[in-house]
């Protein structure tokens, strides 16, 4: 779990997420297309990958393990949360608030 942590504080916004899994291409591609600049990390790409995996799966409390987004450092959830979130119009302020939107 601290190697998730360590990674999810290295940018604004960290995305977790399986280089087979479309639902990860979809959350990743939202984020590239409100103009933010996300660190993108294949779990499967990854030695620890596994381990990381189960600990982002602990961290959920619930499946699907991936993808799993932290804004500003902090869990935001699944594809669920963030389209939720998306859609409600609650997604941009907090990305302005983490400093990765600038407009």
């Amino acid at each position: 779990m601290d190697r998730v942590m360590k990674l999810a504080s290295e940018r604004a916004v960290v995305i977790f997420t399986l280089s087979s899994c479309c639902m990860c291409h979809t959350v990743a591609r939202l984020f590239c297309d409100l103009g933010v600049n996300a660190l993108v990390h294949e779990l499967d790409q990854d030695p620890r990958g596994k381990e990381m995996e189960r600990a982002l799966l602990k961290m959920l409390g619930k499946g699907p393990s991936v993808p799993v987004v932290f804004i500003g450092g902090k869990l935001v959830g699944g594809t669920n949360r963030v389209m939720s979130m998306h859609l409600s119009g609650e997604l941009v302020p907090v990305l302005r608030n983490a400093g990765a939107l600038w407009l």
